[in-house]
């Protein structure tokens, strides 16, 4: 389940981004990002200005990054639409944060092919770090919740943290990840057992060629 966000008082929060702007670079690319929808039809652009603006934030404060309200009040202004259309789409997915969360967001999928195949270990293996759903660790590094089906079923267990997916999970893993991120290493991203995405382990059984090349099979038939 959705872990509900812990939103700062709002006080604190306009005192903090109340005079937020871009950055020259994403001024830059939100126009780009602009011109990519017809005349009158710039309100388009709100999903990605707002990511924009996350990944914004999460620079200024080495974490992931969150939408504060004055933060979606200027992409709201920027794009000439209402604050409530533009706070409708930032409650509407998940994607974006609407609370501070870590340098790490690990979001664990809880969905019932993940459940079946060991969610529950790696939720164990958060838990042996540390790491509790819906709070931030004390050093600010791990946020932790359990979310709805990532779409990559065939891979379960896993976990998105940041950008990245986690797959073929373990307690193990699970924690060998954890403590990589914690001593500022990069994991190896994706599947942790010998599969090339979502192949069966240890490679193809068929079309064994396509996995290192576009190859053409005509003359074999």
């Amino acid at each position: 389940m959705a872990d509900a966000p812990q939103i700062p008082d709002e006080a604190e929060v306009r005192a903090r981004w109340g005079g937020f702007a871009w950055t020259a670079e994403n001024a830059a690319k939100a126009q780009t990002v602009i011109a990519r929808y017809p005349e009158g039809r710039q309100q388009s652009a709100v999903m990605p200005l707002l990511d924009l603006a996350q990944r914004q934030v999460g620079a200024e404060t080495n974490t992931q990054g969150w939408l504060p309200v004055p933060v979606i009040e200027y992409i709201a202004a920027q794009l000439d639409m209402p604050f409530m259309r533009a706070y409708e789409v930032a409650t509407f997915y998940t994607m974006y944060n609407l609370a501070p969360v870590g340098r790490y967001h690990v979001q664990v999928c809880g969905t019932t092919p993940c459940m079946l195949r060991g969610s529950d270990d790696v939720l164990a293996a958060c838990k042996a770090k540390g790491l509790k759903k819906g709070a931030t660790t004390a050093d600010g590094l791990f946020t932790l919740n359990e979310v709805e089906c990532l779409g990559a079923c065939t891979n379960a267990p896993m976990v998105q943290i940041n950008d990245d997916n986690y797959e073929d999970l373990t307690f193990e893993t699970m924690t060998a990840i954890l403590d990589d991120l914690a001593a500022g290493k990069q994991p190896k991203i994706g599947p942790q057992i010998d599969r090339q995405t979502s192949c069966p382990e240890g490679g193809p059984t068929s079309l064994k060629e396509m996995a290192s090349e576009n190859h053409d099979y005509r003359g074999a038939w």
